[in-house]
């Protein structure tokens, strides 16, 4: 099967034709959401008439296009239910209709986690199992997860997509979804600067002269000894570990897979992980495996033949 296939962030959009488990053709697009989805919608068209033309093909030598995205989604009706300050204009939008004018094909929209979640079981590290969830880690935290070889959805289509909105900390930091001390919310991309700024020591730390307070700097500058680096670095990995017992105890999955840029420091994730889900997490049938994900950005991409065969 042949399909086309878009991956849409808060500040990026990945587009592609993708063949069975190969990536024919693809092109990264930088964008704005604060400008609205409308007024992407072109350019994302255009991209893909682009990415077609490269590889000797039309659309009618597709099978449809997958739209992955953040936010909650209908994948029923391929609307938009929330997008939490990410493409406001989003939930107006019939995606479907417009594909059919630009495309002639049909369209299928899933939250972008599923997607991941749906490449790697297609193509990559959850490959052969039928019981799965998933962790991204990034600017915030997606989840997912499937039973039996099926996506969770759920009646509202939140079932298993918010791994990153467990509490685990009841008297924790504001999350941007209203909660209290999600997983998100300590050890999230977007929260971390806030937590290191207020770590004792860190106007001392070298994690204070970075340009930017991330993930890298924050793996890096841990692994050459700085304090408040490594103490930060292991409360995330304590936060994502909770995190993680959380998804076994909800969704009883064989595997557990992490996804993310965080996991170019999988060397150091994986190792605590599976050592606090296999004390931790209470499965009398044995021990969950916790697995990096393969695929990297093209994981949603992937997942696009599975999700327009469904």
């Amino acid at each position: 099967m042949r399909a086309l296939a878009i991956d849409l962030g808060g500040t990026h959009a990945k587009c592609a034709v993708v063949e069975d488990r190969k990536v024919q053709a693809a092109r990264h697009l930088d964008l704005d959401s604060a400008q609205g989805l409308n007024t992407a919608l072109p350019l994302l068209a255009g991209t893909l008439r682009e990415l077609l033309s490269e590889c000797g093909l039309s659309a009618k030598d597709c099978a449809g296009l997958s739209f992955g995205s953040c936010g909650i989604v209908d994948s029923s009706t391929g609307r938009f239910l929330s997008t939490n300050q990410k493409w406001d204009d989003a939930p107006s939008l019939d995606l479907p209709e417009w594909c059919r004018q630009e495309f002639s094909l049909p369209l299928r929209l899933e939250n972008d986690a599923r997607m991941a979640l749906l490449g790697e079981w297609y193509a990559g590290a959850a490959r052969g199992f039928e019981d799965v969830a998933m962790l991204t880690l990034g600017t915030g935290i997606g989840g997912a997860a499937m039973i039996g070889g099926r996506l969770l959805r759920g009646k509202h289509s939140q079932a298993g997509n918010l791994g990153g909105h467990q509490p685990v900390l009841f008297t924790g930091r504001a999350c941007t979804c209203g909660g209290i001390g999600c997983a998100e919310a300590e050890a999230g991309g977007w929260s971390l600067p806030l937590i290191a700024r207020e770590w004792p020591g860190f106007e001392q730390s070298a994690l204070a002269k970075e340009a930017q307070v991330n993930f890298e700097a924050l793996f890096r500058l841990a692994g050459q000894g700085d304090r408040v680096s490594g103490e930060v670095r292991d409360r995330c990995l304590h936060v994502w570990a909770a995190a993680a017992v959380g998804m076994v105890h909800a969704f009883d999955p064989e595997v557990v897979v992490f996804g993310g840029g965080v996991m170019k420091s999988a060397d150091v994730i994986l190792p605590f992980i599976q050592e606090h889900v296999s004390k931790h997490a209470w499965t009398p049938w044995g021990k969950v495996q916790v697995r990096a994900a393969e695929l990297g950005n093209d994981a949603g991409l992937l997942g696009a033949i599975p999700l327009l065969s469904e």
